[in-house]
């Protein structure tokens, strides 16, 4: 079949896949549907350094146009695949055209969550997923900076805290209202917790926990407070909504793929309709337990996308390594490696009241996750453990004189 391997969704995955294709000697035709005006570019930056100081799409760009020339990769920007047909392997564009593939790759990525609420389409209510959203929240906290008028940030998750913690560095002041008791409270430890809560309160970061909101409001069609079941009305120059994320699995659904939270997948990328495969935040994984695990990461979209690549060429290269996350807070570098849902024991290495320490999670005395704060190197040292399977004990982690890292040479210790 002489039909392109096509490809919908032009961010990390979707030019990994591209990428991979190339490596692993396919010198077919690759073409990249994206529906952004914009050539492949990295996203983590837009909460940190690049809404720090705007500068141009070229500084975070993944791949530049001379390579994807170089590799013949067919990049189509503006153009959304409308509906897929996979008895018949075909696809058609929203303009109309039609087009057949002997692959396809979904990698269409995921939405912000929006709220429900009154209010919520109000000017200065923001989301953040695209260099766009970036311009306008950049564009909404000089504006609050100019007006001396507060940053309201809605979650206190890992974009809400990033922001928070960039518009405290251009003179902004913050508050972030968080529904839980606790930051980050769905994936990591209180201590953790606690040390990003002081970390953010030293920097002078109003944050409110165990809140509901019940409505924004504002005048002249733009948001200037945000009401409180309580009866509390928070000052707001313009609002963040960081509240997660919902993965675009639209296109899927209606092609008949196997979709929940997520475009299913096995650990090879392979979706539930024969030449197709799914690759990045728009898929949830299969494991072969059969509970279904999603993540949100660069190197999820990297992993997925080599194997996705693979499958799409008859071979098998599953993604096996430990997830790992990382977000940057003010000066602290937090570093997340493996899952730590279900853990039943966390021990310490490190200076926690210097917040420079690592948590290691246990589940039934075998380590499944650890969060660093400021240490790079155990980071990497705990990804290795976790990938070979070495679980030192919670002893030996609490342990300062004891080298983990001989652990690597001699296997698990238990």
């Amino acid at each position: 079949m002489n039909a392109p391997i096509i490809i919908v969704g032009a961010g990390q995955a979707g030019l990994q896949v591209a990428d991979s294709l190339r490596q692993d000697g396919f010198d077919g035709r690759i073409l990249i549907f994206g529906d952004e005006p914009h050539i492949p570019y990295n996203r983590p930056p837009l909460s940190k350094k690049w809404l720090l100081a705007p500068q141009e799409l070229s500084g975070i760009t993944i791949r530049g146009p001379e390579y994807l020339q170089r590799k013949q990769i067919e990049l189509h920007t503006n153009r959304r695949v409308q509906a897929i047909d996979c008895q018949t392997q075909t696809l058609q564009l929203e303009d109309g055209e039609r087009l057949t593939y002997r692959g396809l790759a979904l990698c269409t990525g995921a939405q912000p969550r929006r709220l429900s609420l009154p209010g919520a389409t109000l000017g200065g209510v923001l989301n953040l997923k695209t260099v766009e959203d970036a311009v306008a929240l950049s564009a909404a906290l000089d504006l609050c900076e100019q007006k001396n008028r507060p940053l309201v940030v809605i979650g206190g998750g890992f974009i809400g805290l990033e922001v928070a913690a960039t518009a405290r560095k251009r003179g902004v002041e913050v508050t972030v209202l968080e529904g839980q008791g606790k930051l980050m409270s769905r994936v990591v430890a209180p201590l953790v917790s606690d040390a990003a809560r002081a970390l953010h309160e030293s920097h002078g970061v109003q944050l409110l926990f165990n809140v509901k909101i019940t409505a924004l409001e504002g005048e002249r069609d733009t948001v200037d407070s945000v009401h409180l079941e309580d009866g509390r009305r928070i000052p707001a120059g313009c609002v963040l909504v960081g509240i997660g994320v919902e993965p675009n699995m639209q296109l899927a659904q209606s092609a008949g793929l196997e979709c929940e939270r997520g475009i299913v997948v096995d650990d090879c990328s392979r979706a539930s309709a024969a030449h197709v495969v799914a690759a990045g935040d728009c898929t949830v994984r299969r494991r072969a337990d059969g509970t279904l695990i999603r993540l949100e990461s660069v190197q999820n979209a990297v992993e997925q996308g080599k194997a996705a690549a693979a499958a799409l060429l008859d071979r098998e290269q599953p993604f096996t390594a430990t997830p790992w996350f990382w977000s940057d807070q003010f000066e602290m570098k937090l570093q997340m490696v493996g899952l730590s849902h279900g853990y039943d024991q966390v021990a310490t290495r490190g200076d926690i009241a210097g917040r420079s320490f690592t948590a290691f999670y246990y589940r039934d005395q075998r380590l499944i996750a650890a969060d660093s704060l400021n240490r790079p190197s155990e980071h990497m040292l705990s990804r290795k453990l976790l990938d070979r399977g070495i679980s030192p004990t919670p002893e030996q982690v609490a342990d300062p004189s004891c080298n983990l890292q001989a652990l690597l040479a001699v296997g698990n210790p238990g």
